[in-house]
């Protein structure tokens, strides 16, 4: 791998557990899957930033479970959609923003609780 290719990976990576970061602290915002995306920067670019996030004490747990199983445990999929779901209905109906606004809103929790469903059950850990 080219050092700019590399450089740029671990750029997007850490920006990724910047935002997952915020998530710890910003209800609404999903902490664990920035992380997954960072670790999959991290896995082509970093071994020392890679392992740092899946030993990580508050989430590497799950990140590490994602990207060996490509499974979501069943706890982590009604707290996912539940949160989304509840963030996103006071959102539509807080926000006062346009119609298509919150018709956007609405579709990518749609998409969201879709995605979330698509992967297997795994067991709770």
């Amino acid at each position: 791998m080219n050092k700019i290719k590399k450089y740029i990976l671990i750029t997007v990576g850490l920006l990724f557990v910047a935002i997952g970061a915020l998530g710890i602290f910003i209800p609404g915002l999903p902490t664990t899957i920035f992380m997954i995306l960072a670790a999959y920067c991290f896995i082509r670019s970093s071994n020392r930033l890679y392992n740092w996030v899946i030993t990580n004490k508050l989430f590497g747990a799950q990140v590490k479970n994602f990207i060996e199983t490509r499974s979501i445990p069943l706890r982590g999929k009604v707290h996912s959609i539940t949160v989304m779901w509840i963030m996103g209905a006071l959102s539509v109906y807080l926000l006062n923003a346009m119609l298509w606004i919150k018709i956007l809103i609405i579709v990518l929790m749609i998409i969201g609780t879709v995605i979330i469903l698509s992967y297997p059950t795994s067991k709770d850990q």
